[in-house]
């Protein structure tokens, strides 16, 4: 992938021109090669290339950064938060889940019980999350940590989302998101992901376009040496960028909405087990359930039931929402393998109503549950991890490399001259007709890459005709 213009310095011309040459000149013996019939888009896909590397590129920066950042998070938060991750001994005897319960609403009697994760390792504590809670973000929970051998309250600490993020974690995570603005701040993040993907796909064309002889690295000085690093990284990384950008749009505000409503009209919506005494598993989502704690049965029985039915650790017990409602006991690890399987408990009974296993999720979306995780980090765990760490510092060395190309370019005299317009005069029509349509279709179901791009080709032209009538005004003068 490359995040900056890889050509040579202009000639300021506005007119339509050739591909510029960043590459030093070939014997005179060398074969001139045959010119390929998409040859004439590799001088448009420059320019795009250079628009999209400068202007997209410190937004990009931003979320490699913060990116890096939250992947090193987990491991960092197992340290800084060990004392109430982990019991001081481990025993014999775990006490029962409701007892568990009563001794962290002894010690925070505030807010309601809206889970409960039953400690999923000998060493670990149990985790009793509350809402409603004063001065913990309505969107967050408080996690009362329970030692399940002695009940002993071990802390507190402020948790979001389904990984259990606690406050470290939490602060990267929304800063990665939406800079800590909010749904307005969410757009940043949209925007990088709509752009990645063609930035890196881009960046592939333009290298292998390019002769073998000048993608070379060893002997290089300059802008040629520049470019054979921007290049060569950019090829290796340009999968896991995609990739980045596809499972990023996954759950943006305007991509992911227009992907959730496309998965669920093929049927590939993700289920949820049926909250409803009567069962059935529902459609699309997760059921928010927000109660206070033990009912009918209680905690221990439902929690006998749901191992009955095979849901080993780690688990996440969640009580009725009404009179009418059942507990849901679901599996939440997110590593390999997945265990998401789900069930329902009657209250009244202790029955289980209803049974989802991740075997029979739709394929879209065990793909859209697997790509989330491998996004995030917690499906392969720290080897995961660090594979997102060194994703992240691959591309904020291409963008510091891409930069410096332009400057490059600039020979010093300009802060890095842009690629000559009119390159899309050059392209045929049976070639930039289908490109365009593909655009269209493209920029529709992202719309964050669709309004940006058609903004880069509206100053481009408004920009090429102020400079046309200059020209012409300096001839006629």
């Amino acid at each position: 992938m490359s995040t900056a213009p890889s050509t040579s310095p202009s000639h300021g011309s506005d007119r339509a021109e050739g591909p510029p040459s960043d590459e030093a000149p070939q014997p005179a013996t060398a074969p001139t090669p045959s010119p390929s019939r998409w040859a004439p888009l590799r001088p448009l896909l420059l320019r795009l290339h250079f628009y999209a590397g400068v202007l997209v590129a410190p937004f990009l920066l931003l979320a490699a950064v913060t990116g890096f950042l939250y992947a090193g998070a987990f491991q960092a938060e197992k340290l800084l938060y060990a004392h109430e991750l982990t019991v001081a001994q481990v025993g014999h005897t775990e006490l029962p889940i409701s007892e568990q319960v009563t001794a962290a609403r002894k010690a925070h009697p505030e807010g309601t019980v809206s889970a409960i994760r039953p400690a999923p390792k000998a060493d670990a504590t149990t985790r009793v999350l509350l809402s409603g809670v004063k001065g913990v973000d309505p969107d967050h929970s408080l996690a009362v940590f329970v030692d399940p051998y002695t009940g002993e309250v071990r802390g507190a600490l402020e948790q979001y989302g389904a990984t259990g993020a606690l406050p470290l974690r939490t602060w990267i995570d929304e800063f990665h998101r939406d800079l800590h603005l909010g749904e307005t701040g969410r757009l940043y993040s949209e925007f990088a992901a709509s752009w990645l993907w063609a930035i890196a796909g881009g960046g592939l064309v333009l290298w292998f376009s390019r002769r073998r002889a000048l993608r070379k690295v060893r002997g290089t000085s300059g802008r040629r040496r520049t470019l054979g690093l921007h290049g060569t990284i950019g090829v290796w990384a340009a999968a896991g960028f995609v990739f980045l950008s596809a499972t990023g749009l996954t759950w943006s505000t305007y991509a992911g909405a227009n992907i959730d409503e496309l998965r669920t009209s093929l049927g590939q919506a993700t289920p949820s087990v049926s909250a409803a005494a009567g069962g059935a598993h529902a459609g699309h989502g997760t059921s928010a359930l927000m109660g206070g704690g033990e009912h009918g049965v209680g905690l221990d029985k439902v929690f006998a039931a749901a191992r009955a039915e095979g849901l080993g650790n780690p688990v996440e017990i969640v009580p009725p929402a009404d009179a009418h409602s059942a507990y849901v006991v679901q599996q939440v690890q997110r590593s390999w393998p997945e265990k998401q399987d789900s069930v329902a408990v009657d209250p009244a009974s202790g029955e289980v109503t209803d049974v989802l296993r991740f075997d029979d999720y739709p394929l879209l979306a065990k793909l859209t549950r697997w790509g989330i995780d491998l996004h995030t980090g917690t499906l392969f765990g720290l080897v995961n991890q660090i594979a997102l760490m060194l994703l992240a510092l691959a591309l904020i060395l291409l963008i510091v490399w891409g930069y410096r190309m332009w400057w490059q370019r600039g020979r010093g005299s300009a802060f890095g001259r842009p690629v000559p317009r009119g390159a899309w005069q050059q392209v045929p029509p049976q070639l930039l007709v289908p490109a365009a349509a593909v655009v269209a279709v493209l920029g529709y179901f992202v719309p964050l890459l669709g309004i940006t791009l058609a903004a880069f080709v509206v100053v481009d032209v408004v920009l090429g005709e102020i400079a046309h009538r200059r020209a012409r005004r300096t001839a006629a003068g």
